[in-house]
């Protein structure tokens, strides 16, 4: 009997994704939509991008985050401050803000593999065990502290030199390489540089914010990463202090408007197929276990902090790219934009999709979306502030009727976790006679 052939689940996903693309794209040149409605859009797929992070570190791993509008923010200016430089050149150069970044994040990353090859607590018993028999424990103390503190020093001294040469050296090239090239080139590689740095300075910040707080228990964690955002924001706010181009709470312009359909719909793509085959990998299936019961996990051998600190960290780069997105799309960043009540907007989208749901959270992000700036329009004028009200009773009725969101855990298309090849039962050979017509012909 032959089998029906049907279109693979990949194939239905990329022809639907295209479809999208094309009828938005088409839409909006032939004058179908709005530009405000094309930048809803817009801001739709940039936020879907940013809740897939908050859904893999609260939908898939079980980490209740409220900070994830921290590194959002974080994104948003670092990328700025990159594409504002190569047209203003407010550092001095047009690739200065870039080298500089580049080479910051190179030297903390050093640091960081420093101190965790050096193994500092291993090394500071070892050497008050060594000094044990020669010190009083109060000398032991002291010695064993200042010689832990010139090893640090030592460390972060070389990876700073490291770092400083490093951004001489990206100064010396990417200044003449960008000048040879058309400004078109010139401006999508940068801008490309831009998005990348805000999602690895993202990346980074959300690494050293959970070092100390991913110990904490569920609730504690989520108080934690709370005040980490609100920390995030009184430094926006005072930002113009340390650099004054970034304007504080006056709010920082002068940003391109680079984000277009094409880029942000290219991202949310890139960024769906490396979120869908995480989480299907035994690196995915290991993150879902913590989520399940971490004292399980545990036990079977799971390294749960080491996964906790990977779904936290790419968390905030998904956030990052996010972040730098939106920075591009509107070509302005205040610190109201990222203040706590916005950090709410993603944990909304996710639990409004279904926990542990990319398809939820991506149609989620655009209900979401609609519905806001729908009701901006719908609503009459000076009753626009209302859409606040009506959104979280739109949202609190889904919750009672439907608990688990829109779409729950499921999937679709290629998203869907994918089925175990099929494997065809051995037949038996019919030639061969069997044990009972041996013994049958044994007896004749």
């Amino acid at each position: 009997m032959q089998k029906k052939r049907s279109l693979p689940s990949w194939a239905s996903t990329a022809l639907v994704a295209l479809a999208t693309f094309i009828l938005v794209a088409l839409a909006k040149a032939l004058g179908l939509i709005s530009m405000y409605w094309y930048q809803v859009l817009e801001f739709a797929a940039i936020t879907a991008i940013s809740s897939l992070g908050l859904n893999l570190i609260y939908g898939f791993n079980g980490q209740f985050s409220l900070g994830h509008v921290g590194f959002y923010a974080i994104g948003a200016y670092g990328s700025a401050l990159i594409t504002k430089d190569f047209l203003t050149k407010w550092s001095g150069a047009r690739v200065g803000a870039l080298s500089w970044i580049i080479a910051a994040q190179v030297g903390f990353v050093l640091i960081l593999v420093a101190t965790k090859r050096l193994r500092i607590s291993t090394l500071r018993e070892r050497l008050a065990h060594t000094f044990s028999d020669y010190l009083k424990p109060h000398e032991m103390w002291v010695i064993t502290a200042l010689m832990i503190s010139i090893l640090v020093a030592a460390v972060i001294g070389v990876s700073v030199g490291i770092a400083w040469g490093l951004q001489n050296i990206l100064l010396t090239i990417l200044g003449p390489l960008l000048q040879g090239l058309p400004d078109g080139i010139a401006q999508n590689l940068v801008f490309f540089l831009a998005l990348l740095n805000g999602g690895t300075l993202a990346a980074l910040a959300s690494y050293l914010v959970g070092l100390p707080l991913l110990r904490l228990g569920s609730d504690y964690f989520g108080i934690a990463t709370l005040g980490f955002a609100i920390m995030a924001y009184t430094a926006l706010q005072n930002s113009d202090l340390v650099i004054p181009t970034m304007k504080g709470a006056r709010g920082m312009v002068g940003i391109p408007r680079w984000s277009t359909w094409p880029w942000v719909f290219g991202t949310l793509v890139v960024s769906v197929i490396v979120m869908r085959n995480l989480i299907h990998s035994s690196y995915g299936h290991a993150i879902m276990s913590v989520r399940e019961d971490e004292t399980a996990a545990e036990t079977m051998g799971i390294d749960v902090a080491q996964l906790k600190g990977l779904s936290f960290t790419l968390g905030g780069f998904f956030a990052g790219l996010a972040g730098a997105l939106y920075a591009h799309l509107f070509a302005f960043l205040h610190p109201s934009s990222f203040n706590m009540i916005k950090g709410f907007d993603p944990l909304i989208i996710i639990v409004f999709g279904g926990l542990g749901s990319m398809t939820g959270t991506i149609m989620a992000s655009v209900v979401f979306a609609l519905v806001i700036e729908g009701l901006r329009v719908v609503l009459p004028q000076g009753f626009e502030d209302w859409r606040f009200v009506i959104y979280p009773i739109i949202l609190l009725l889904v919750m009672l009727l439907r608990q688990e969101g829109l779409l729950g855990a499921t999937e679709w298309g290629w998203l869907r976790a994918p089925l175990p090849p099929e494997r065809n039962a051995p037949t038996p050979d019919q030639t061969v006679p069997d044990a009972a017509e041996i013994e049958e012909g044994g007896s004749s």
